[in-house]
């Protein structure tokens, strides 16, 4: 994600999965399947993505409750949009893109671009 170390990543990911409230040990627990963290290294991740706006957190006696404050849709679209907007050339980008997808996504980005048309 545009702006998100790995492990920052890996704990949105868990955040997605699952989008109740989460504590610290909650996140360490899904992430510690595939990793060996510790529990402050966690805390830590989730106080960044606290102040860089992609968490909210509500106190729950003395510890802290996690929501993602963006679904992944939003945040892989703006990670699409920066990497657009840092092409030299982003016609060109786009273009090569359109060309590359399925065609299920194309019926798609038509119906997308057709209801943009009819909003203006």
């Amino acid at each position: 994600m545009q702006g998100l170390g790995e492990l920052e990543t890996a704990v949105m990911e868990v955040l997605w999965r699952d989008p109740g409230p989460q504590r610290v040990r909650d996140v360490l627990d899904a992430l510690n399947t595939e990793r060996d963290l510790a529990y402050t290294t966690v805390m830590t991740v989730l106080d960044n993505l606290h102040r860089k706006g992609w968490v909210s957190r509500e106190r729950d006696g003395r510890a802290y409750r996690y929501v993602a404050t963006r679904n992944r849709e939003d945040a892989v679209a703006n990670a699409l949009r920066a990497l657009l907007d840092s092409a030299k050339d982003p016609e060109s980008v786009l273009l090569r893109f359109a060309r590359s997808v399925s065609p299920r996504e194309s019926e798609v980005l038509r119906r997308a671009l057709d209801d943009t048309a009819a909003d203006q």
